[in-house]
């Protein structure tokens, strides 16, 4: 009996620290009480749970902000519970509703094959690849017979797909609404019967469809999934939700030293939304860096520690070394540091002019605009000499310093 307890007490106990794990920096978990009743079951029974994670084959170059659900995926995984990643190559085919005022383009077979092989190319730099079972939504969503289809359009109503934003705000206007695109949320929530969901992951911009998964899986007869929503992450200007467009993100593909740096330009209200949201560090541990803070820390020395964290889950251990210290030496010592990003440049391009837009497309600038705004502002040095106007005259291996922290050295293509 004795022994009984203590197993019960063991289990209750995994229960609540996995729990907390899954919960960090959630925005909204709907059914928390039946996702605890999993958890409590999947250790019982030493079964691990079916996460879902749907992915739009649209392959975007994945940010710090696309990356929230990612990185709460791999905290799941570390837990040991099966990660299902589907990948809509059917539903691409169709076009997702927006929330703008028309239906996105429909993609080819082709595109959809070729930007799902980007996407795993991306979220594998952040899933175990062993430990992540990934499907293709054609694999069922195609052997559907049309009576089939039209029994699964029979479990929802007209009115309830007008709940969803974007097919209100176009109905309100006057836009047209294909019928084929109120398809997409039904086909994306048979994704979860499908593959026996049991917890499903999104962005909160992805309520409707992942509910309605929850829902289908109930009116088939199915225990329903569980979903957890992970709030949108601001980008580095401290408003806007994380864009490549508006120049505020951080993607997990830049050079480390560019990560680093920018992870530096966090605004200090945010270090625990970014500790949250953009590393796997356990609650404990943000709750005593929260701790930290309020007893005065220096926000840039918590900072500097989230730079090492989140450098290293993209580029390994040494590399964020080097980072840190081409960080310590450029911006620290106020000196040009030795190690400097080399810029890629067409060896026609002899002016600061010519090389404004491919600053702005590699992410160092938000845009042209920017760049002549600090040239006039005297924030912009080559060589260490300041640039006085757009024409100044480049050449290979020359180092820009772009405002107070960027280094970038021009190197020609031949």
């Amino acid at each position: 009996m004795k022994e009984q307890m203590q197993t019960k007490e063991m289990v209750e106990k995994e229960t609540d620290r996995q729990m907390r794990i899954i919960l960090k920096g959630a925005a909204e978990v709907v059914g928390e009480e039946e996702l605890r009743m999993k958890v409590e079951r999947s250790i019982r029974e030493n079964r691990p749970l079916n996460v879902k994670l749907g992915l739009d084959p649209s392959a975007p170059d994945i940010h710090l902000g696309h990356a929230v659900v990612l990185r709460k995926l791999k905290q799941i995984q570390d837990l040991g519970h099966q990660i299902k990643i589907i990948i809509g190559d059917f539903t691409g085919r169709i076009g997702d509703p927006t929330g703008k005022s028309k239906g996105r383009k429909a993609l080819s077979d082709k595109q959809v094959m070729e930007n799902a092989v980007t996407y795993q190319e991306q979220i594998f730099r952040i899933l175990d690849r062993e430990k992540t079972a990934v499907y293709y939504n054609g694999e069922w969503l195609e052997l559907l017979r049309f009576e089939e289809v039209l029994q699964l359009a029979s479990t929802i109503t007209v009115a309830r797909m007008l709940e969803r934003d974007d097919f209100k705000k176009r109905f309100t206007g006057n836009v047209p609404i294909g019928l084929h695109e109120f398809f997409y949320p039904l086909m994306q929530a048979y994704d979860s019967v499908a593959i026996d969901a049991d917890l499903e992951l999104g962005g909160t911009d992805q309520t409707f469809n992942i509910l309605m998964g929850r829902s289908l899986q109930k009116t088939m007869g199915k225990e329903p999934q569980a979903a957890l929503f992970m709030p949108i992450l601001e980008g580095l200007d401290g408003v806007e939700k994380m864009s490549k467009s508006l120049g505020n993100h951080i993607g997990i593909q830049e050079d480390a030293k560019v990560m680093f740096k920018k992870v530096m330009e966090v605004p200090d209200d945010l270090i625990i939304r970014y500790f949250e949201l953009a590393t796997d560090e356990l609650p404990e541990k943000i709750d005593l860096i929260r701790e930290e803070l309020a007893d005065g820390k220096n926000p840039r020395d918590v900072k500097l520690e989230l730079a090492k964290i989140v450098t290293c889950l993209y580029h390994g251990a040494e590399e964020e070394k080097r980072a840190e210290e081409f960080y310590r030496e450029a911006f620290g010592r106020k000196a040009t540091p030795e190690e400097v990003p080399l810029l890629d440049i067409p060896i026609e391009c002899n002016t600061f002019k010519d090389i404004m837009g491919i600053i702005a497309s590699a992410g160092y600038a938000a845009g042209t605009g920017e760049l002549r705004r600090l040239v006039s502002q005297g924030g912009v040095r080559k060589n260490g000499e300041k640039i006085t106007g757009t024409d100044e005259p480049i050449a290979d291996g020359d180092i820009l310093k772009i405002g107070k922290k960027l280094f970038l050295k021009l190197h020609k293509a031949v």
